[in-house]
């Protein structure tokens, strides 16, 4: 099987076994460089890995420290839009999973729907709307993955969505919470669509994330998500959106993300 031997590599690389995983999106891969002890393995060179191929993703996995915490960090996610398919999307979190991650952080660049939100602002994913028209878990079950039909009540867990809120607390700022709803993309959506879509209920929009976090409930791993909102959506303002400027924003709040993610991976896993 393909994914053994995605596994059975990996486990020959590394000194320390993981217990945080981190997904990075478009803008916050720099987050990798702030880990001690790093071993970086470029997907190419992983067995069964699909391409990173988006402009924004660095395309490598990273196994380090931080604050004393062993972490597996993809530096750059595979998406639907890049002709992967759902299975292909969830290789790394499949991967991390049977390393023995604790817990899953995913993280991506989002469009604002919410008009209380701002650009470069951090926001917890409370729930989600997978309007990406397929899913990961499509096709025979694997049992000793997870049940044939995962519940996803809690799909974003509630107890480390409030250990991000204590942390973002003390310092010094709120991490408001929001649905994020997904969308395959690669075009942004139009001001139509944004309307339909905070009218079901979304504060965020993205191409990413949703496949992923399935693929963790059904092997009941507990996620934590934040989106860093790095443009508004259409229709919002009456600006254009670019590439770029999603880039740019995530540069930007790259100190705050940093800190965050510092205080919050220690209280992520059982001492």
């Amino acid at each position: 099987m393909r994914e053994h031997e995605t596994v059975s590599y990996l486990e020959r690389r590394i000194v320390a076994k993981p217990r945080v995983g981190i997904i990075l999106g478009s803008g916050l891969g720099a987050f990798a460089d702030t880990l001690t002890h790093r071993l970086e393995i470029p997907y190419a060179d992983i067995p069964g890995w699909p391409a990173s191929t988006a402009i924004g993703h660095a395309g490598k996995l990273v196994f380090g420290e931080l604050a004393g915490v062993p972490l597996a960090v993809m530096s750059g996610r595979n998406h639907l839009y890049e002709g992967y398919t759902p299975k292909q999307v969830v290789v790394g979190v499949r991967a991390m999973a049977a390393l023995g991650i604790e817990a899953l952080v995913v993280t991506n660049a989002a469009g604002g729907i919410n008009l209380a939100y701002n650009r470069g602002a951090l926001v917890v994913i409370s729930d989600h709307i997978n309007l990406q028209g397929t899913n990961p878990l499509i096709g025979p079950n694997d049992d000793s993955l997870g049940p044939r039909f995962p519940d996803m009540s809690e799909a974003y867990s509630r107890r480390l969505r409030g250990v991000a809120h204590s942390v973002a607390e003390g310092l010094g700022f709120t991490l408001p919470e929001g649905v994020y709803a997904a969308l395959s993309g690669p075009n942004y959506e139009t001001p139509a669509e944004i309307r339909f879509l905070r009218t079901i209920g979304a504060d965020l929009v993205g191409m990413s994330t949703v496949a992923e976090v399935i693929a963790a409930n059904h092997m009941s791993l507990p996620v934590l998500a934040i989106s860093c909102v790095t443009n508004m959506a259409a229709g919002v303002t009456d600006e254009k959106i670019n590439h770029e400027e999603v880039m740019e924003t995530g540069r930007q709040v790259h100190g705050r993300f940093v800190q965050l993610l510092t205080g919050i991976i220690p209280r992520l896993v059982a001492a």
